[in-house]
């Protein structure tokens, strides 16, 4: 099956202004992005889809494939299906977030093998254990849980599994977090999609789910559409605030 990477790059940013511009390290962090990305050997082809002249000059500067998209997309996913609109011959399309520097290409691949090998199911997307408390109630943390097939039961910011514990005031024992296999998934934020359902998703009512938790692919299991969750060991540093940043510069310095 023929599978591209389309990197949604959005100008704006709240906690992070310009943030995949940002080129202390003597590169911009979207051309991190795309380099990273280049490392899958599944896809044939990796494009930034953008909203801004800068970034669409930035990637043009490093010998990128970059398309202008509309600056008024309300999401990413609106974004690269934009870009994958024209893409008749392509069975996959992988959504790579532009600030995920770090991301593998082992993971990209992962993610496409998942749609070649399960043909009921529309999406893929990653986890990985969750072996800290802290973590686990991190509500920016997105919780995942999925079937013995690997299929997604759910999606959220509150910790689920929830346990029942006969002795609530013990709370989540550590215990709990080196048990394997392990019981908590933090959900990892890339997804493969197979074209005609990406095509599709932007024209699916949001379902109730999806409102309250603010996680889009809520709404793929409301229309009871199939997800499948791959495993990787190590999840990936996204750079959301200047600290993410700073600790990323520090890293490639080492």
């Amino acid at each position: 099956m023929k599978s591209v990477i389309i990197i949604p790059a959005r100008y704006s940013s709240t906690r992070l202004p310009r943030k995949l511009l940002l080129c202390e390290t003597g590169k911009p962090l979207i051309q991190y992005t795309y380099e990273s990305a280049l490392k899958a050997t599944l896809p044939v082809s990796v494009t930034v889809a953008c909203d801004h002249e800068e970034i669409f000059n930035a990637v043009k500067h490093f010998g990128g494939s970059v398309q202008m998209t509309d600056p008024n997309a309300p999401s990413g996913t609106d974004r690269i299906a934009e870009v994958a609109a024209a893409l008749d011959d392509v069975d996959i399309v992988v959504n790579v977030q532009g600030d995920e520097p770090e991301i593998a290409g082992a993971s990209i691949d992962l993610a496409i093998q998942m749609l070649t090998d399960n043909p009921d199911a529309v999406m893929s997307t990653l986890a990985t254990p969750i072996r800290n408390r802290q973590q686990l109630e991190d509500t920016a943390c997105v919780k995942v849980v999925f079937d013995a097939k690997g299929r997604a039961l759910y999606f959220s910011r509150s910790v689920i599994p929830h346990l029942r514990s006969p002795h609530p005031r013990d709370g989540i024992r550590d215990e709990y977090f080196r048990q394997s296999p392990p019981l908590f998934y933090q959900h990892i934020g890339l997804y493969a999609y197979r074209r005609e359902f990406l095509l599709r998703l932007s024209q699916l009512p949001q379902s109730d789910t999806e409102k309250a938790e603010s996680l889009e692919q809520l709404r793929v299991l409301h229309h009871g559409y199939a997800i499948m969750v791959g495993v990787v060991d190590e999840p990936t540093t996204g750079i959301d605030t200047p600290e993410d940043y700073r600790k990323f510069v520090e890293r490639q310095s080492t």
